[in-house]
């Protein structure tokens, strides 16, 4: 069933609707739109909430792997200084046993350098003895021993061998071997100093190989 309207249009009876039954279904949309925007609202506070408690883990998870880190690199650092000092030792050992090993093998020929020494200074002293006469052959052959000689001293230097000074310089234990003392031949020479030299000593770096047998003034 139709019926006009107030400007004439016709309109159907069936979709009519009172104020108070539209004011209703207002009604019943604000609440609908309110449940769904508290529904949104709720699901955007939990997706807040799984974000935060996401980035909390992996803040979490980044501070386990940068201590992680730390205490690696720490460890790392002291096995570094270990394996330093480590090979530092083992540097000096190795040094110690060739320098010991050294001094062994050229002890001995300090006695051999001795008796060059002691062969060239007992033909000087022959020849300045009066009346001596020496002839060509000697003279070739004592050049021949200084030769040998100078040529053995200058392969000992070269292996780190060096002679010990010892006259006219303050006796040092660590240096000198004492085997008598005289007294001062005059008052500027002071008590302590040696006086003369009776078998030169040598030494290899700071290693001695031989002290040095002195006579020190009283």
């Amino acid at each position: 069933m139709s019926k006009k309207s107030a400007n004439g249009i016709e309109a159907d009876a069936s979709v009519e609707f009172s104020v108070e039954e539209l004011e209703g279904m207002a009604a019943d949309m604000v609440e609908a739109v309110e449940e769904t925007v508290g529904g949104l609202e709720e699901a955007v506070d939990d997706m807040e909430n799984a974000v935060e408690k996401e980035e909390g883990d992996a803040f979490a998870a980044v501070a386990q792997i940068q201590q992680a880190l730390v205490e690696t690199q720490d460890q790392l650092l002291r096995q570094a200084a270990e394996f330093q000092n480590f090979r530092r030792r083992k540097d000096k050992e190795l040094e110690q046993r060739l320098t010991n090993n050294k001094a062994r093998m050229l002890t001995p020929f300090l006695d051999v350098l001795d008796d060059f020494r002691r062969s060239l200074e007992a033909a000087t002293q022959e020849e300045a003895k009066e009346g001596t006469e020496t002839g060509p052959s000697y003279q070739a052959l004592k050049t021949g021993v200084e030769m040998v000689y100078q040529k053995f001293s200058d392969e000992l230097k070269k292996l780190g061998v060096e002679a010990i000074e010892a006259e006219g310089l303050p006796f040092d234990e660590n240096l000198h071997e004492a085997l008598m003392q005289q007294p001062a031949p005059d008052d500027d020479t002071p008590s302590g100093t040696v006086l003369q030299e009776l078998q030169r000593g040598y030494r290899l770096g700071e290693r001695v190989l031989r002290h040095t047998k002195v006579i020190v003034a009283q």
